[in-house]
């Protein structure tokens, strides 16, 4: 997520999860190209983060090219082209994220010029459509095109169509409805292809029932960032069948704050202690002292040089009972929004080609 999941947020969710696969923010590949003296701040991740995805954005094949050779000197697990973004900034005068689903030839062909400049998997992530092409054999015309003119065999689907214009990026995660049963349509007609669910999943239990479903694979995005704890906090065991770390609240800022003090101010005045300590913001969701840890956080943002003095100073909200805590057990009672997808499905897949051909 832009701005969200960056290299500070992944720090605290490996603290938390051993096992889940961390995505970057989505970055342009203009970015990459342009910043090739400094690479550090945009691409370094402690080697503690794998399995971890890089997320690139762009127009430009040349550029795809350049930027894809670039990031290989960081060993990232997999590399994802971001087809999905609604994000004005990208979609509009970068002209790429969630637009580059009515271009499937050029997504093909940036899948492949990815594909060839790198040895790591590629998968692409997208919408079921955008703005009025938002029909089911839309999206698998866009599915069979990259997929038949490309290495491309994985996509994350946001089970929600873009709409580009006259809407926010926030409102295109709520107005635009639903449609897992074209998500679960593709698991159906394209049985060769990997795909793997996003959008409107916020809990564990839903993670699992879509799994039961059939899924290949969940993608949870704001609920990993605004519960933190809860949400991250049950993937090894829930997920992955790993045994709990038992890690603590206090023990996880312990870390955070050694890994913090190592970065404030690698980059001149950047990251300050604002930026680093972000997605902590979100590690006491609905606990006791939470408002007033906040309330703290935001003034000591204003003062505070580094991560100990920050910690100092806010902590105090907290009450120890929660500090010291491990994960408990997760909340119980989630509704299955999968339970009847499969009599929702739309009809079966026939591509234009097929069709030309019984003409």
């Amino acid at each position: 997520m832009m701005e969200w999941t960056d290299v500070h947020y992944r720090t605290m969710a490996r603290l938390i999860s051993k096992h889940a696969w961390l995505y970057t923010e989505m970055l342009a590949a203009e970015t990459i190209v342009y910043q090739k003296d400094n690479l550090d701040r945009f691409l370094y991740f402690p080697p503690e983060q794998h399995p971890i995805v890089l997320q690139i954005g762009g127009s430009n094949l040349e550029n795809l090219a350049k930027a894809t050779q670039l990031a290989n000197i960081y060993k990232y697990d997999e590399i994802n082209f971001n087809c999905g973004c609604p994000s004005p900034r990208v979609a509009g005068h970068g002209c790429f994220g969630a637009r580059l689903m009515l271009d499937p030839k050029f997504v093909a062909e940036a899948m492949s010029v990815i594909a060839a400049n790198t040895d790591v998997p590629v998968s692409v992530k997208c919408r079921i459509g955008v703005d009025d092409h938002d029909s089911y054999n839309e999206l698998c015309d866009f599915i069979y095109k990259v997929s038949s003119q490309s290495p491309t065999r994985h996509f994350i689907i946001h089970s929600r169509k873009a709409m580009l214009n006259g809407i926010s990026p926030a409102e295109n995660r709520s107005i635009p409805p639903l449609k897992y049963e074209y998500f679960y349509g593709l698991l159906r007609d394209f049985p060769d292809l990997r795909f793997t669910i996003n959008g409107g999943i916020n809990t564990i239990d839903e993670v699992n029932a879509a799994r039961k479903a059939g899924a290949h694979g969940v993608m949870v995005g704001r609920a990993a960032f605004n519960n933190s704890w809860n949400t991250l906090g049950h993937v090894d065991t829930a997920i992955y069948g790993a045994p709990s770390s038992g890690i603590t609240r206090r023990q996880l800022l312990k870390e955070f704050e050694a890994y913090g003090e190592t970065v404030l101010g690698k980059y001149g005045q950047k990251p300050n202690v604002r930026d680093v300590a972000k997605p902590l913001l979100s590690l006491f969701y609905a606990q006791p002292g939470n408002s007033l840890w906040k309330r703290k956080a935001d003034a000591a943002f204003m003062h505070c040089t580094t991560m100990k003095s920050f910690f100092e100073e806010t902590l105090v909200a907290i009450p120890d009972f929660v500090l010291d805590a491990p994960v408990g057990a997760p909340p119980s009672g989630s509704n299955d929004p999968f339970a009847n997808i499969h009599t929702l499905l739309p009809p079966p897949y026939e591509s234009r080609e097929q069709e030309l051909q019984y003409a």
